[in-house]
Order: C-alpha cells, then structure tokens, then sequence
C-alpha cells in the first residue's frame, strides 16, 4: 500500500527530530520515520556549544532543556599520563558575551526527550516508531520509501537523517565509513561514586567543570550531566588488534584493551577508566567529505552527510545547524523543493567540511605520540590565557547567512 507524504524525514535522532521541529515551526508538515521501536538515544553525555544552541533558542526549547543541563565553568585540559595541566578555556561571562550562549552539557536521552515532546505537541509533525526503510528511490519529481513491511511512501521530498551507515547515503556515493582505528566506551554514573578530580589534583577544578585527559593515542573525557546528578566518561583508545578483516567484528578495541592503553595514566584517570561503562563500544568513524550530498527530491543532513571524529563534540551540533538551514531555504525558497534542497547543501558543505577536516587534525593534536608535536602543542597550550577564544570564533560565532 502506498500512501502520499508531503515531506519525510528518515531517522528519529537528534537531527530527525531537530529538522521536523524547524520545519514545523516554519509552517511546513513533516513526517518522521524511526526505525527503532521507541524513539530514544544510545549513551550518556552530549556536549551543546553556542552555534547548536542558537538554532534550538529559535525552536523555542532552551528553557526544557536549561532545566535538564550542566553550565560548565571551564573545560580543563590535562595530560593524561604525566597528570600535567596544560590548559583552561573559561566558559564563563565573556564566553557567553562573546558567543550569546553558555557552554551546555547534558544527557543525550534528555535532549532527545525534550525534542520529542516539542515534536508530539505541534499537529505539523507525524512520528512513526517501528518503521525500518529497505529502499529509498529518487524518481526527479517525487521519491519513493518502501518499508519492511511492504508499505510505501511516495513524498514530495526526502530527508536522510539516518546517520553513520545511512541508506540514502548510498543514491549519492558507494563510499563506506573510515575508521583511523580508534575505539570509545562510554557511559554515566551517578556523581557519587566518583572520585572528584579537584580533590586529586593542585588545579582548581570545580563541580561542574569539564576534564578532558589527553596523551599518546588515548584521551578520557569527564562531565556532570542531567542537572549534576550523573558523572559522565568517555573513555578512547587506539586499538592495536585492529586488521581490515575483523573491522566489523569485536575482536578489537576489546575492555582488555583499554585497560592496557591507560595501564600508564596517572592515578586519577586509571581511577576514572575503571569505572566506565564496559557493556558497549563504539568505534569512532566518519567519511570523506562529499561536494553533493542531493539527488533529485532527497537530500542528507547531519551523519548521514557529513559524520566526523568526535574530538570537536560538534557532530549533533552540526546537525542541529543543517536542521536551522534547511528550514530557512525552504521557507526564501517558498516551499521549492529542488532550490532549496541545492541552496541548503551549497552553504552547508564548505562548512561541514571543514569541521569533518579539523576534527580529524584535533584528534592527531590530542593523540600524538611523537618527538614533537605533543611538546609544541603542551608550549602552546601552556601560553594561553583562559579567556583567548581565538581558535573558537570559526566554530562558535554566528555564521553570516549565504546570499
């Protein structure tokens, strides 16, 4: 049975659900599709810099989600062997005077659930849990979405939110993920039953500071979320078992593993690691930048066109960022699908690109165990002040609107 879809958006996640909210609030229908049986976030922590957050102010849902977040004060850099500080970015009231927003973190499910009930209140949004697509097809003037079940849409337009291993990815490139071998255990806990690491170490550090331990192909990142209640840990390595042959196995990036990569650490990250989440692992990936990430009615946003290493904590952002342009197209485009759809991909793919690419060039910064580059990197972090904000600008301003 084939029903008629205005606009379909494949993928229930936080830019899904981001995009039919813009789009709902830009008086356009929008139609979600999620294949999971509930929609719902896998992990814990989720970091929001201003240039997501502007995008969410519009939406109207920073006051559900201020309720839920964690302001950090500082994010602290640390070296992960030696326990060496290397280096403080305030958060503080010239960040927010710079930027108009506060440095955000919370839980990923959090952020999720207020998206999700934005979406439930607002009649232009229909969502469809239970719903896995297995052919997404571009015939010019329309698209066509079969289901599993044997049902299809046939819409105006298409929107591939479906992440890493997206399905409409593969109209537009028979690229696959690239992994650079690195692995992530993840997860969160409840605060007091972590040690806190300014009672361990000489820099102040306050409760609702941001650590983040760096060194030679590891790092551990530590954060309060969900109004400080829970401590959340991200916890990376490079794995030396991988082989091209056991990638999609997980005969690799094993718990084993990371207790060997940190096995040199200083006491508070040994302690952090040991209690991190071992139920799951993710392996960190992301593609090579596209120069077209549209065919005919469908286009990508977030991972499915642009996924990046997480070393800037900018890929939900950028989602959120590709969900704010796209309903602003669409509405100077007056509903045309086929200029918006080109206008939208033209502004965003120079500037994803170039988080994919600085992603990948921070996490080399982070993880180097060579001669040199870690000296040069702890001299030049050692040499800034807290409140330099330079090398942010790019990432965090407002960016001017494509003409």
């Amino acid at each position: 049975m084939t029903s008629q879809v205005p606009l379909l958006i494949i993928g229930g996640g936080i830019g899904g659900m981001t995009t039919a909210l813009a789009l709902a609030r830009a008086g356009f229908a929008a139609h979600i599709v999620e294949q999971s049986p509930e929609f719902a976030e896998i992990g814990a922590g989720i970091q929001l810099a201003p240039n997501a957050l502007r995008i969410l102010d519009d939406l109207g849902v920073l006051p559900e989600l201020a309720a839920l977040a964690v302001h950090p004060r500082h994010v602290v850099f640390m070296h992960a062997d030696t326990g060496q500080h290397l280096t403080t970015i305030a958060f503080g009231e010239p960040f927010e005077r710079r930027y108009g927003y506060a440095y955000t973190v919370m839980h990923r499910g959090d952020l999720l659930n207020v998206l999700h009930e934005a979406c439930k209140a607002d009649d232009r949004i229909t969502l469809e849990s239970n719903r896995e697509v297995t052919e997404v097809t571009d015939h010019g003037d329309t698209a066509q979405v079969r289901f599993a079940d044997g049902d299809s849409y046939e819409c105006e337009a298409v929107v591939g939110a479906d992440g890493l291993w997206s399905m409409a990815r593969k109209l537009v490139s028979d690229d696959r993920p690239i992994t650079d071998t690195f692995v992530a255990y993840r997860g969160a806990l409840p605060v007091s039953d972590v040690a806190r690491p300014a009672d361990e170490t000489s820099i102040p550090v306050g409760p609702d500071d941001e650590i983040i331990w760096i060194g030679p192909d590891k790092h551990l990142v530590q954060y309060p979320i969900r109004r400080g209640e829970l401590y959340n840990q991200v916890a990376v390595f490079r794995s030396r078992r991988y082989s091209r042959e056991a990638e999609l196995t997980d005969g690799w990036g094993t718990t084993t593993e990371l207790d060997e990569s940190f096995a040199t650490s200083c006491e508070q990250v040994r302690g952090g690691v040991a209690l991190v989440s071992r139920d799951r692992r993710w392996v960190m990936y992301d593609r090579e930048p596209l120069d077209n990430w549209t065919s005919g009615r469908i286009t990508l946003l977030g991972d499915a066109a642009h996924p990046m290493v997480q070393y800037l904590a900018q890929g939900a952002c950028q989602a959120i960022e590709d969900a704010g342009c796209l309903a602003r197209h669409l509405t100077e485009q007056d509903g045309d699908i086929d200029k918006a759809f080109a206008t939208y991909q033209a502004e965003r793919i120079p500037r994803t690109a170039l988080v994919q690419r600085a992603a990948r060039i921070w996490g080399r910064i982070w993880h180097d165990d060579g001669p040199v580059i870690p000296i040069l990197r702890d001299r030049v972090f050692s040499r800034r002040d807290p409140d330099d904000y330079t090398d942010l600008d790019w990432l965090y301003q407002h960016q001017p609107k494509a003409s």
